[in-house]
């Protein structure tokens, strides 16, 4: 597949692309950065401004795309020009290009308001995500995964998650990237929000059973 992945390179995304290459997809990454992030003639590099106008994204992204990854994030800095309506650009730009497939890295219980007084040094950015997945759901006509990743922990991939769990729990970066790899051919996981943290089960099984 030609795949766009938007925030590419950013802890998840790094690891994201890694994957989606070594599975021998063509991959075009967005960064702000100069430099190119991977030397792999399948991998092209775009500088895409996501708090640009929605016009001037869309006329950025190919009209051959066949999926597109939203794992860019804002790092706290500027959660409503990036976590939302950054989001929500992508998001309208990848619909009126006619692109069908949308897979969105968010953040446990970000739909789940209930939950968010675990959460009380995150608000403003649990908002922006709760809001930018609403806007997936409800006002997109993509098919969308929406992957609600636990805390993301440097450290050693398990291969192995729970999904759905009660508790928020924590994910190995790498663990998550191969989770939003295995999502991308998985179409029982289209129109599908799920949350995801390091457990017992491999990956693709666990996908498989939801």
């Amino acid at each position: 597949m030609k795949i766009l992945v938007i925030g590419a390179s950013g802890r998840v995304g790094t690891d994201l692309v890694k994957q989606l290459l070594a599975d021998n997809h063509q991959v075009i990454g967005t960064t702000r950065q100069d430099k190119k992030l991977f030397d792999d003639e399948k991998y092209s590099q775009l500088d895409l401004d996501i708090t640009a106008e929605k016009e001037d994204i869309q006329t950025q992204i190919d009209q051959d795309i066949d999926a597109v990854y939203f794992v860019a994030g804002s790092g706290g800095k500027d959660v409503l020009e990036v976590d939302l309506h950054g989001a929500v650009k992508t998001i309208q730009a990848t619909q009126d290009k006619g692109i069908k497939r949308y897979i969105m890295l968010s953040t446990v219980f970000s739909l789940d308001t209930s939950k968010w007084d675990r959460i009380a040094d995150l608000k403003e950015y649990y908002i922006c995500k709760h809001y930018a997945d609403q806007w997936l759901i409800n006002d997109s006509t993509l098919d969308y995964t929406i992957v609600q990743a636990g805390a993301l922990k440097e450290r050693e991939a398990t291969g192995k998650i729970t999904i759905n769990s009660d508790d928020a729990g924590e994910n190995s970066i790498e663990d998550v990237a191969t989770t939003l790899a295995v999502v991308l051919n998985a179409d029982n996981t289209i129109k599908t929000v799920f949350s995801m943290q390091n457990g017992e089960i491999a990956i693709d099984k666990a996908i498989e059973r939801l």
